[in-house]
């Protein structure tokens, strides 16, 4: 879809009122016009009719968007890593299968924010383990349910539920809650102030589905491949910093690791910040290829 018409860019997060106005002119489309683009572009390689699928959805990837402000980045990123998503659900849709292409896309928009959020926001310690992941993608859900949502500190009557329901230490929910917690929008706030239109309009109901599971399985699978392949391209004394001090357990300390090298704990310490910053764009560009080659 090289080829296609550009779709609308949101830049920054000042002008996401802006964004989210200008996709809204962007008709929806009927069940049989979504068909007959569909076959256009499978079977004629039609890049105008592609760009109506895309353009038509963007306010879907939006709305998924928005589901994920709670995990720190800007949300004209997480729209942004949807957008991609959205083009992929294209490429590969088949309207002969006889379901929506909202149906179908939806798995690839959520799909490529959440690789985003995991490769972008500390990686090499957040999601290594399948509880992890599932504590991740399943707290600001359950806080919701509990209407703890907008808390600084989790009780620890809603620490004992939340580890209990998905089976992992509760100093992990702490510690998770803790990292979770950003500023957020009121939802109740309006989009502009000309606009009756209010955040939570925006915000997507996440039911996770038997191929969404399969999928986050298959996920894990994937980062852990990326993050052993993007460790080759370090060279032996930052694979160890940054294996001793952060993907253990029990980091090794920096006093500790200069004695070894020695070196300063400070010298120590810019050695794991710029071999981790090297991991995360390879892993990062890596991602990338691979969502193309797809």
């Amino acid at each position: 879809m090289s080829n296609t018409p550009s779709v609308p860019v949101i830049s920054s997060e000042g002008n996401l009122s802006r964004y989210l106005q200008e996709i809204r002119k962007f008709p929806m489309l009927e069940p049989q016009q979504e068909f007959m683009l569909a076959k256009s572009w499978r079977e004629h390689g039609d890049t105008e009719a592609a760009h109506k699928l895309v353009t038509s959805h963007l306010r879907l990837v939006a709305k998924i968007a928005m589901g994920y402000r709670g995990y720190g980045l800007p949300l004209s990123e997480l729209i942004s890593e949807g957008n991609v998503g959205m083009m992929q659900a294209v490429k590969r849709f088949d309207p002969d299968r006889g379901f929506r292409l909202a149906t179908y896309a939806m798995w690839w928009i959520r799909a490529a924010i959440q690789e985003y959020i995991l490769h972008s926001w500390s990686l090499v310690k957040m999601g290594t383990t399948a509880a992890q992941k599932k504590l991740f993608f399943n707290l600001r859900k359950l806080k919701g349910q509990m209407q703890a949502i907008d808390e600084g500190d989790l009780s620890p009557e809603h620490v004992t539920q939340i580890a209990t329901k998905l089976d992992v230490p509760e100093q992990d929910v702490v510690s998770m809650n803790r990292r979770l917690a950003s500023p957020d929008h009121s939802l109740n706030a309006p989009l502009r102030a000309d606009s009756e239109g209010e955040w939570q309009d925006w915000l997507v109901d996440e039911q996770d589905t038997q191929e969404i599971s399969l999928a986050e399985r298959e996920e894990l699978g994937k980062r852990r491949a990326l993050l052993k392949s993007a460790m080759t391209n370090l060279n032996e004394r930052e694979r160890h910093i940054l294996t001793e001090r952060r993907l253990k357990d029990e980091p090794t300390t920096l006093e500790d690791l200069s004695q070894h090298y020695g070196i300063s704990r400070e010298r120590v310490r810019q050695i794991e910040v710029r071999a981790f910053e090297k991991l995360q764009k390879n892993i990062k560009n890596a991602a990338i290829e691979q969502r193309l080659a797809q």
